[in-house]
């Protein structure tokens, strides 16, 4: 058993090796994970978490270097969640992030922890809300969350990030992709990466005609900005940080940042409850209260609906 409270109190002091413990035990769903939330509870809060989404070959992962990069020039803590695929073999995350991000290594100032879908689907693992949590209560200024490039289906990230970026690059067919998947609905920033090439303006071109289809805004409504970038070399990383901290400071002003985060917080209420419900559905195979309502829907005495009511009746009244 970890000692919690000494395990947080490192993690305060930006110990690594404490937040990787407290991260584990998130991961792992250990039983000592209610008395981690507990203690992190009064302690997060206060990180900016900014979401990287889009399909994969975008550059999500030299992106994100290059913001850390940024901030950190500006002196704040930064941490990195990076979201890998799974290894169909072990399970664990292929960790070609943090490959990619080997330059931060030994930089005090920036924690990165690659994380694992294990067959989660929407670009993010299951555990990335409590593990966002770890990096906030640990002292991050700002928590970069880096999903996995899933591509059209990847929108679970802006429930999530108090800022989406949502990343395109040209010569790869995401106008029209993003277009049909609705990904334009879920970015606050685009960033038009790898600009050095060919057709980088009229993807911009073809993303603010897109952009301008779907706009239905009030006067004084965001309006998502468009940044080209050539992340790699560094080239318009700080208007993107710019632009972040324009979109933070919009929300705050209209009370649109506290909003998000109750309704990020009623989100993880409810999958919590879910999770809990479903564990106990599934302790109830062979039971005699499923098999005796299976029979009844068998004999036509009662339709599944019915029967559902019931057993989610007697299992909130157990």
């Amino acid at each position: 058993m970890q000692d919690v409270p000494a395990l947080v109190a490192q993690a305060r002091e930006g110990r690594p090796r404490a937040v990787a413990r407290l991260i584990s035990l998130v991961e792992g769903a250990s039983p000592q994970l209610r008395e981690v939330m507990a203690a992190l509870a009064p302690l997060a809060g206060g990180a900016y978490v900014v979401g990287l989404t889009g399909s994969p070959g975008v550059g999500k992962s030299t992106s994100t270097s290059a913001l850390v990069s940024a901030y950190r020039r500006t002196g704040k803590r930064v941490g990195v969640l990076a979201v890998d695929p799974s290894s169909p073999f072990s399970g664990g995350a292929l960790l070609g992030d943090r490959v990619r991000m080997s330059e931060h290594a030994s930089d005090p100032g920036v924690y990165i922890r690659s994380m694992a879908t294990r067959g989660h689907l929407g670009g993010l693992a299951w555990a990335a809300p409590q593990a966002i949590r770890v990096l906030d209560a640990a002292g991050c200024d700002v928590v970069l969350v880096e999903t996995v490039g899933v591509g059209q289906s990847e929108v679970e990230i802006a429930s999530q990030a108090d800022t989406s970026v949502v990343l395109l690059a040209p010569g790869m067919g995401d106008g029209i992709q993003a277009a049909k998947a609705g990904i334009l609905e879920i970015g606050d920033v685009y960033v038009v990466n790898k600009a050095d090439r060919d057709g980088a303006d009229a993807t911009a071109r073809e993303l603010n005609h897109m952009l301008g289809l779907g706009e239905s805004r009030a006067p004084g409504d965001w309006r998502p900005p468009i940044v080209k970038t050539v992340a790699a070399r560094g080239e318009g990383v700080d208007e993107v940080v710019e632009a972040l901290e324009k979109h933070r400071a919009w929300m705050e002003e209209r009370g649109v940042l506290a909003e998000r985060r109750r309704s990020r917080a009623a989100r993880e209420v409810e999958t919590i409850a879910v999770t809990a419900l479903r564990e106990r559905i599934a302790d109830l195979h062979g039971d005699r209260r499923l098999s005796a309502l299976a029979e009844r829907i068998v004999a036509g005495e009662l339709d599944p609906y019915a029967a559902a009511d019931e057993l989610v009746a007697g299992l909130t009244e157990g």
